[in-house]
């Protein structure tokens, strides 16, 4: 399927400051299929070395590092010569041989003209330890889940995609209650390309969600096999227990909601893993909205969201008469699936971390905080058609923005100084703070030390 991930392979590609690729993402967001397919289509050959699957490629790495003695031995491995500059090279799950992970030092320094990519659907944990990491010689990338533009081409309604890309005005958008439906059904299907391929072939929503169950499954496996042992029940609680926080009135994540008897010192290894993993976003908590929102976040106080809001629905037990019943499918859980929707989408731009407002008082919260060009956007997302925005009215009367956005089921509109997105178009947010640039900050960085 097409993903917009693409063009920055093929911008990587072509950069005169390319090194080693590395492609981070949770479990079955595509990344192996997606640099097969570069590698088939770009370039003259594909060089595919899966170190879990074959396990011998490992004594490769054995002796030393050098591309001039990797290359002729790679080869060999593939009965065929690796042409640099015109074969791509492809190291997947290279979390599981950090010799070749460490090997893309000597490719950046003794052979930038090799293309060489790699991929571990659990990389982000080995990230998150510079030791043993390439430090400043690759470019790291991250792959999510499938946005709803993507999920729009997938099932074949580009033109609906090129109608909300090229909005130039805040008038009514037409299609709005096409759009609507297609959106409900996202909520249903969610991001992960074996379930939006499924759903794209069949149409069928059963099957869909037995896609989801094994995705859950194989997550659960993960946890036993990968994390130290003592994090596992943790890690299964805390994972377990995101439903349920978001479904409460007040979002925010509480740890003695997991077991009474569960502090933050005890349990944050196990949720930092969760994200290394890729698997969750957290969101913090910002009182006072200054540049840059990373220093005035408060790290005690955060909310949780799922990767994916398809995987949220089969957690929860949403059936499929949901997404049938009118807009019933946005109120379900207390609008948990609205903010898990608009985290999965604002992440997917490029908003590696996402923050919310709440005042000093408590009394008033603000879903989202977008930093962006020298300024800080809100954000607030509504599961229905009310236009009413209490505490998008008092961050509006306090910090006196430009523009207030909010994002509900109605279509584009502007009232004063609020813009009214539809939900179907959080993507398209960037045209209307700067036409020209991605939302966010880059998806890609240099090491985990700049981050």
């Amino acid at each position: 399927m097409k993903r917009d991930f693409s063009q920055t392979l093929l911008e990587w590609k072509a950069s005169q400051q390319r090194k080693p690729l590395l492609l981070q993402g949770a479990r079955q967001t595509g990344k192996t299929f997606l640099l097969k397919q570069f590698g088939r289509t770009v370039y003259e050959r594909l060089f595919y070395f899966n170190f879990e699957e074959e396990p011998g490629l490992k004594d490769i790495f054995q002796r030393d590092l050098r591309p001039e003695r990797l290359l002729p031995l790679l080869s060999a491995a593939r009965k065929g010569d690796i042409r640099p500059g015109r074969d791509l090279i492809f190291f997947d799950e290279i979390q599981s041989c950090n010799e070749a992970l460490n090997s893309l030092k000597y490719f950046c320094e003794e052979a930038p003209e090799c293309h060489v990519a790699g991929a571990g659907s659990l990389l982000g944990l080995l990230l998150s330890k510079p030791a043993s990491f390439p430090v400043g010689k690759v470019n790291i990338f991250h792959l999510y889940p499938m946005s709803f533009f993507e999920f729009l081409d997938a099932v074949d309604e580009s033109r609906l995609r090129k109608l909300l890309e090229g909005v130039e005005t805040h008038a009514p958008l037409p299609f709005h209650d096409e759009l609507v439906d297609w959106l409900k059904l996202y909520y249903f299907t969610g991001g992960m390309p074996e379930a939006v391929s499924l759903f794209s072939t069949t149409r069928r929503l059963n099957d869909v969600r037995s896609v989801h169950r094994d995705i859950l499954k194989a997550y659960a496996l993960d946890f036993a096999k990968h994390a130290p042992p003592a994090d596992v029940p943790k890690i299964s609680m805390i994972w377990e227990s995101v439903p349920s926080h978001l479904s409460r009135e007040n979002k925010k994540f509480i740890f003695n909601a997991i077991h009474p008897s569960a502090r933050s010192r005890e349990y944050e290894g196990a949720l930092q893993w969760l994200e290394n993993a890729g698997l969750i976003h957290r969101s913090w908590a910002v009182t006072r909205p200054e540049m840059p929102l990373r220093g005035a976040a408060d790290r005690k106080s955060f909310k949780v969201f799922l990767l994916d809001v398809g995987l949220l629905g089969a957690m929860t037990g949403l059936d499929e008469k949901t997404v049938i019943e009118g807009t019933e499918m946005f109120h379900t859980y207390k609008g948990a699936f609205v903010e898990n929707f608009a985290a999965q989408q604002l992440t997917a731009m490029g908003c590696e971390q996402l923050y919310y407002w709440r005042s000093e008082g408590l009394k008033a919260e603000v879903d989202f905080l977008i930093e962006r060009g020298g300024a800080v956007w809100p954000l607030e997302v509504k599961a229905g058609i009310n236009p009413k925005s209490q505490s998008l009215s008092s961050y509006g009367r306090q910090f006196h923005p430009s523009l207030l956005l909010r994002s509900t089921l109605l279509n584009l509109k502007q009232d004063g100084n609020i813009l009214n997105t539809p939900l179907y178009a959080i993507n398209a947010l960037p045209r209307f703070l700067s036409p020209r640039q991605p939302l966010g900050p880059s998806k890609s960085r240099e090491d985990p030390a700049s981050s």
